[in-house]
């Protein structure tokens, strides 16, 4: 099974920009769908985008679409998020996730069988 570590969240002022990596370990995450979620407090865990294992298809949330480009690199298993004209309400724990299959595009978070353990984003007015 593939092991998910985030890294690149952090502190940033409203209109800033940050961007999230997933490294994975295991397996070549090719052969997965990859996927980024949020989770504010009090709230439930939130589809934020997905993209294939070839990286040919991608899927946004209505909420961060035309702020937020995610994207691959195979040859260095690691997808990234990147956050543009960030607003408060962004900010949440950000968590990476991986489906079996390499050609789905899913927003559903019970359909993603791994997880990594999540990075901080806050974004302050």
């Amino acid at each position: 099974q593939v092991q998910l570590v985030e890294s690149g969240g952090g502190l940033v002022q409203a209109g800033g920009s940050l961007r999230l990596s997933c490294a994975g370990s295991g397996h070549t995450i090719s052969r997965y769908s990859m996927a980024w979620f949020r989770q504010a407090p009090g709230k439930d865990r939130e589809f934020v985008a997905c993209i294939t294992g070839s990286g040919d298809n991608t899927r946004y949330a209505d909420s961060v679409k035309g702020r937020s480009t995610i994207s691959r690199d195979n040859a260095e298993n690691t997808v990234y998020l990147q956050m543009n004209s960030l607003k408060p309400e962004d900010t949440a724990v950000y968590y990476c996730a991986a489906d079996a299959s390499a050609d789905r595009t899913y927003s559903s978070p019970s359909l993603y069988e791994y997880w990594g353990q999540g990075t901080q984003v806050t974004v302050s007015s």
